[in-house]
């Protein structure tokens, strides 16, 4: 599993490239590739098209990031609806990390890729941080502050793909990346005080998604998508389910948002390391059920897919809108047809929010032109001066 980080090099099969789009959360394009049949997990389709299996499985994980939102605000004294909430939130920001980090695996610290890091991720984590800001104070009553170093919210996920992605050459050149990303996590686990600045105890907890996604092949997809692993998945999801509904009145929820250490939480210094461990154990095997049952063909919902991070930021303010107005509580006094309501409407707002009309509406924060920032580089100007000479010949110019 870790060939695709080693530094020497040998007996490495070629990786699809990595193209990361303009929305922050990579794209699953990859190359067509003579003489070689498509992988189980439709990996590679002809044409360098976008892969449908990523695509699928980046929307239906966006959907389950909404409807944890929305039960995290009609949980309470619900026992069920805790229960499914401690089972997504085991699962499917892991699933939406590991994919990140599997398409991050052609990241290095060239200019251009640099420039495409800035532009997509931190710009954008410095427009929506700014925006919650304002809406927080003039949509919920809150203070008006502004700390570009405090990710409030959902703005966690960009500060730390921006992490993330500047630390992948490290990965890609030691040769245990996955047990130090643990190592990592685990001391994250001890450290109190560590999810101060940046967020980063979500960021070193995480971590290890985002490693493995790096050191993941196309085959380890095609693994999980076997009728084999789709059996087996089954009663694992079910057990899960189980265990998720017992822990709800026994283990502090904090836990699943791989936050704080293990003495802010209240618990003795070594069930961080054990908690941290366990929890991503939890978080590998639940992914891996989910990809399993994920199509590999085109959906009505595949081309959502590239849109996944607009519905990510944006979802966040249609949540916090209705539990200003006092919609959770009503939907949490109408019983099991209040949840169902929000439920539904929770899948169908963030499916809304991915489409390309609204993509249209908010590129100029998810997508924007901020190329006057950059210096022009030389190297680059003169690559493409010796690029555009033999076509002019060709044209007789």
């Amino acid at each position: 599993m870790f060939d695709a980080a080693s530094p020497h090099g040998q007996n490495r099969r070629p990786l699809p490239p990595a193209q990361q789009p303009a929305d922050g959360v990579p794209e699953p394009r990859v190359p067509a590739r003579t003489g070689e049949p498509p992988s189980a997990a439709g990996a590679r389709p002809s044409g360098g098209q976008r892969d449908a299996f990523f695509d699928n499985a980046k929307y239906l994980a966006i959907v389950l990031v909404a409807l944890g939102h929305t039960w995290a605000a009609v949980k309470s004294d619900h026992r069920v609806v805790e229960g499914l909430y401690n089972f997504v939130y085991t699962f499917h920001m892991p699933a939406f990390i590991i994919i990140s980090g599997y398409f991050s695996r052609n990241f290095d610290l060239r200019p251009a890729k640099l420039k495409r890091l800035l532009t997509s991720v931190v710009v954008p984590y410095l427009i929506f941080q700014l925006a919650y800001s304002l809406f927080r104070h003039y949509a919920g009553g809150a203070e008006l502050t502004l700390n570009l170093f405090i990710p409030y919210y959902l703005t966690w996920f960009l500060c730390a793909l921006f992490i993330w992605r500047l630390t992948t050459p490290i990965w890609k050149m030691v040769r245990w990346p996955l047990p130090i990303a643990l190592g990592i996590a685990v001391c994250g686990s001890i450290a109190p005080g560590v999810d101060g600045s940046l967020d980063l105890g979500r960021v070193v907890q995480f971590l290890p998604c985002f490693v493995l996604g790096l050191c993941l092949k196309p085959e380890h997809f095609s693994l999980v998508r076997r009728w084999r692993a789709r059996a087996l998945s089954v009663p694992v999801v079910a057990v899960a389910l189980f265990v998720a509904w017992w822990t709800v009145p026994r283990m502090n929820g904090s836990w699943f948002y791989r936050q704080g250490s293990a003495q802010d939480l209240g618990a003795p210094w070594w069930a961080g390391p054990v908690m941290s461990l366990a929890m991503f154990g939890c978080s590998v095997v639940l992914t891996a059920c989910f990809l399993a049952w994920v199509p590999g063909r085109r959906m009505w919902f595949t081309a959502l897919g590239g849109g996944t991070l607009y519905g990510y930021l944006l979802h966040g303010f249609v949540v916090k809108s209705t539990g200003y107005a006092g919609g959770f509580d009503l939907a949490e006094d109408s019983g099991v047809l209040g949840l169902v309501v929000v439920s539904v409407g929770a899948a169908l707002m963030v499916t809304l929010l991915c489409t390309k009309p609204v993509q249209r509406v908010f590129r100029f924060a998810m997508e924007p032109k901020v190329d006057w920032i950059f210096r022009e580089d030389a190297a680059e100007v003169a690559r493409g001066r010796q690029q555009r000479e033999p076509e002019r010949e060709k044209a007789g110019v």
